[in-house]
Protein backbone atom coordinates (compact mmCIF):
# COMPACT_ATOMS: atom_id res chain seq x y z
CA UNK A 1 0.00 0.00 0.00
CA UNK A 2 1.50 3.33 -1.06
CA UNK A 3 1.31 6.10 1.55
CA UNK A 4 1.54 9.79 0.63
CA UNK A 5 1.38 12.68 3.06
CA UNK A 6 0.26 16.20 2.23
CA UNK A 7 3.95 17.15 2.08
CA UNK A 8 4.57 14.35 -0.41
CA UNK A 9 1.75 15.54 -2.65
CA UNK A 10 3.05 19.08 -2.56
CA UNK A 11 6.54 17.92 -3.51
CA UNK A 12 5.48 15.84 -6.52
CA UNK A 13 6.19 17.08 -10.03
CA UNK A 14 3.19 19.13 -11.21
CA UNK A 15 1.76 16.75 -13.84
CA UNK A 16 2.20 13.70 -11.59
CA UNK A 17 0.39 15.54 -8.79
CA UNK A 18 -2.42 16.64 -11.12
CA UNK A 19 -2.92 13.11 -12.39
CA UNK A 20 -2.86 11.52 -8.96
CA UNK A 21 -5.08 13.95 -7.07
CA UNK A 22 -7.65 14.18 -9.86
CA UNK A 23 -7.94 10.37 -9.85
CA UNK A 24 -8.39 10.05 -6.06
CA UNK A 25 -12.22 10.45 -6.00
CA UNK A 26 -12.62 7.47 -8.33
CA UNK A 27 -15.03 7.47 -11.26
CA UNK A 28 -16.63 10.86 -11.90
CA UNK A 29 -19.49 11.99 -14.15
CA UNK A 30 -18.57 13.20 -17.63
CA UNK A 31 -20.63 16.23 -18.64
CA UNK A 32 -20.38 18.62 -21.53
CA UNK A 33 -21.34 22.10 -20.34
CA UNK A 34 -23.05 24.13 -23.02
CA UNK A 35 -23.16 27.92 -22.79
CA UNK A 36 -23.58 30.99 -24.97
CA UNK A 37 -22.43 34.54 -24.36
CA UNK A 38 -24.71 37.57 -24.49
CA UNK A 39 -24.06 37.82 -28.23
CA UNK A 40 -25.12 34.21 -28.86
CA UNK A 41 -21.63 32.75 -29.46
CA UNK A 42 -21.61 29.16 -28.21
CA UNK A 43 -19.10 27.34 -26.06
CA UNK A 44 -18.76 23.70 -24.99
CA UNK A 45 -16.47 22.28 -22.31
CA UNK A 46 -15.95 18.93 -20.57
CA UNK A 47 -16.46 18.94 -16.78
CA UNK A 48 -16.12 16.12 -14.26
CA UNK A 49 -16.93 18.16 -11.15
CA UNK A 50 -20.74 18.10 -11.15
CA UNK A 51 -22.39 17.01 -7.88
CA UNK A 52 -25.96 16.59 -6.63
CA UNK A 53 -26.81 19.11 -3.90
CA UNK A 54 -30.53 18.57 -3.37
CA UNK A 55 -33.69 17.17 -4.91
CA UNK A 56 -36.47 19.57 -3.81
CA UNK A 57 -35.75 22.00 -5.28
CA UNK A 58 -33.51 20.15 -7.73
CA UNK A 59 -30.04 21.65 -7.33
CA UNK A 60 -26.69 20.69 -8.85
CA UNK A 61 -23.24 22.09 -8.13
CA UNK A 62 -20.30 22.43 -10.48
CA UNK A 63 -16.75 23.47 -9.62
CA UNK A 64 -14.89 25.66 -12.10
CA UNK A 65 -11.14 26.16 -12.19
CA UNK A 66 -9.52 29.41 -10.97
CA UNK A 67 -10.39 32.45 -13.06
CA UNK A 68 -6.81 33.73 -13.16
CA UNK A 69 -6.94 33.05 -16.92
CA UNK A 70 -9.95 33.43 -19.25
CA UNK A 71 -12.64 30.84 -18.53
CA UNK A 72 -15.21 31.03 -21.31
CA UNK A 73 -17.74 28.76 -19.60
CA UNK A 74 -17.62 30.73 -16.36
CA UNK A 75 -17.86 34.06 -18.17
CA UNK A 76 -20.86 32.91 -20.18
CA UNK A 77 -22.67 31.57 -17.12
CA UNK A 78 -22.12 34.87 -15.36
CA UNK A 79 -23.34 36.81 -18.41
CA UNK A 80 -26.56 34.89 -19.09
CA UNK A 81 -27.25 32.90 -15.92
CA UNK A 82 -27.96 29.79 -18.01
CA UNK A 83 -26.01 26.64 -18.82
CA UNK A 84 -26.63 23.05 -19.78
CA UNK A 85 -25.18 19.74 -18.62
CA UNK A 86 -25.05 16.98 -21.20
CA UNK A 87 -23.99 13.38 -20.55
CA UNK A 88 -21.13 12.22 -22.76
CA UNK A 89 -21.93 9.23 -24.98
CA UNK A 90 -19.09 6.71 -24.79
CA UNK A 91 -18.88 6.81 -28.57
CA UNK A 92 -18.03 10.53 -28.37
CA UNK A 93 -15.47 10.42 -25.54
CA UNK A 94 -12.57 11.57 -27.72
CA UNK A 95 -14.50 14.51 -29.12
CA UNK A 96 -15.69 15.44 -25.63
CA UNK A 97 -12.13 15.40 -24.31
CA UNK A 98 -11.04 17.60 -27.21
CA UNK A 99 -13.29 20.40 -25.92
CA UNK A 100 -10.72 20.91 -23.15
CA UNK A 101 -8.23 22.29 -25.68
CA UNK A 102 -7.48 26.00 -25.53
CA UNK A 103 -9.68 27.19 -28.39
CA UNK A 104 -9.87 30.92 -29.09
CA UNK A 105 -12.99 32.69 -27.84
CA UNK A 106 -14.36 33.21 -31.34
CA UNK A 107 -14.22 29.48 -32.23
CA UNK A 108 -17.03 27.31 -30.92
CA UNK A 109 -16.11 23.90 -29.55
CA UNK A 110 -19.42 22.64 -30.93
CA UNK A 111 -18.04 23.16 -34.43
CA UNK A 112 -14.42 22.28 -33.72
CA UNK A 113 -15.24 19.04 -31.91
CA UNK A 114 -18.15 17.79 -33.98
CA UNK A 115 -21.12 18.34 -31.67
CA UNK A 116 -24.51 19.77 -32.60
CA UNK A 117 -25.96 22.68 -30.60
CA UNK A 118 -29.71 22.61 -30.13
CA UNK A 119 -31.95 25.12 -28.35
CA UNK A 120 -35.07 23.84 -26.60
CA UNK A 121 -38.12 25.44 -25.02
CA UNK A 122 -36.77 28.99 -25.14
CA UNK A 123 -33.78 28.25 -22.88
CA UNK A 124 -30.85 30.60 -23.48
CA UNK A 125 -28.05 27.98 -23.42
CA UNK A 126 -27.45 25.29 -26.06
CA UNK A 127 -27.86 21.57 -25.42
CA UNK A 128 -25.83 18.84 -27.11
CA UNK A 129 -28.00 16.99 -29.62
CA UNK A 130 -25.88 13.84 -29.34
CA UNK A 131 -26.44 13.53 -25.58
CA UNK A 132 -29.09 11.16 -24.19
CA UNK A 133 -29.43 13.05 -20.89
CA UNK A 134 -29.43 16.86 -20.89
CA UNK A 135 -30.20 19.34 -18.13
CA UNK A 136 -30.88 23.06 -18.28
CA UNK A 137 -29.77 25.01 -15.22
CA UNK A 138 -30.04 28.57 -14.00
CA UNK A 139 -27.31 30.01 -11.80
CA UNK A 140 -28.54 30.52 -8.24
CA UNK A 141 -25.38 30.99 -6.19
CA UNK A 142 -21.66 31.38 -6.69
CA UNK A 143 -19.37 30.32 -3.84
CA UNK A 144 -15.67 31.16 -4.11
CA UNK A 145 -13.40 28.50 -2.63
CA UNK A 146 -10.70 30.62 -1.04
CA UNK A 147 -8.23 27.78 -0.48
CA UNK A 148 -7.40 27.34 -4.17
CA UNK A 149 -9.31 29.97 -6.15
CA UNK A 150 -11.88 27.63 -7.65
CA UNK A 151 -15.57 28.53 -7.71
CA UNK A 152 -18.62 26.41 -6.88
CA UNK A 153 -21.51 27.31 -9.16
CA UNK A 154 -24.90 26.24 -7.79
CA UNK A 155 -27.67 25.90 -10.33
CA UNK A 156 -31.37 25.13 -10.09
CA UNK A 157 -32.65 22.56 -12.58
CA UNK A 158 -35.20 24.05 -14.96
CA UNK A 159 -35.35 21.44 -17.73
CA UNK A 160 -34.47 17.74 -17.99
CA UNK A 161 -34.41 15.68 -21.20
CA UNK A 162 -33.90 11.91 -20.91
CA UNK A 163 -33.90 9.22 -23.59
CA UNK A 164 -36.84 6.85 -22.93
CA UNK A 165 -34.63 3.76 -22.69
CA UNK A 166 -32.67 5.33 -19.82
CA UNK A 167 -35.59 6.14 -17.52
CA UNK A 168 -36.80 3.33 -15.24
CA UNK A 169 -40.35 3.26 -13.79
CA UNK A 170 -39.04 4.22 -10.33
CA UNK A 171 -37.24 7.34 -11.61
CA UNK A 172 -33.73 5.90 -11.53
CA UNK A 173 -31.57 6.01 -14.64
CA UNK A 174 -30.06 3.09 -16.51
CA UNK A 175 -26.95 4.85 -17.78
CA UNK A 176 -25.46 1.66 -19.17
CA UNK A 177 -28.45 1.37 -21.50
CA UNK A 178 -27.51 4.65 -23.17
CA UNK A 179 -23.75 4.05 -22.98
CA UNK A 180 -22.93 7.09 -20.85
CA UNK A 181 -19.21 7.59 -20.24
CA UNK A 182 -17.51 8.39 -16.94
CA UNK A 183 -14.06 9.80 -16.14
CA UNK A 184 -11.14 8.91 -13.90
CA UNK A 185 -8.58 11.63 -13.39
CA UNK A 186 -8.16 14.07 -16.25
CA UNK A 187 -7.77 11.80 -19.24
CA UNK A 188 -9.24 8.32 -18.75
CA UNK A 189 -12.76 7.57 -19.97
CA UNK A 190 -14.75 4.45 -19.06
CA UNK A 191 -17.93 2.59 -19.85
CA UNK A 192 -19.87 1.66 -16.69
CA UNK A 193 -20.87 -1.97 -16.21
CA UNK A 194 -23.93 -2.57 -13.99
CA UNK A 195 -23.04 -4.33 -10.73
CA UNK A 196 -26.18 -4.36 -8.55
CA UNK A 197 -29.18 -2.31 -7.42
CA UNK A 198 -30.28 -2.18 -3.79
CA UNK A 199 -33.48 -1.05 -2.11
CA UNK A 200 -33.56 1.79 0.42
CA UNK A 201 -31.41 0.62 3.34
CA UNK A 202 -33.03 0.04 6.73
CA UNK A 203 -31.18 -0.92 9.88
CA UNK A 204 -31.58 -4.56 10.87
CA UNK A 205 -32.60 -5.80 7.42
CA UNK A 206 -29.26 -6.03 5.68
CA UNK A 207 -28.80 -5.07 2.03
CA UNK A 208 -31.90 -5.86 -0.05
CA UNK A 209 -30.99 -6.43 -3.66
CA UNK A 210 -33.40 -5.34 -6.39
CA UNK A 211 -33.83 -8.11 -8.99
Amino acid sequence: MHHFTAADLHAFEKIYRLNLVNALPGYKPANLVGTADDEGRTNLAIFSSVVHLGSDPAVLGMVTRPTTVPRHTYKNVRATGCYTLNHVPATHAGAAHYTSANFPREESEFDACGFTPVYRDGFAAPYVAESQVSIGLRLAEELPIKLNGTVLLIGTVEHVYIAPEALRPDGTLDLAAIDTACISGLESYYRATPLARYAYARAGQGPQRIP
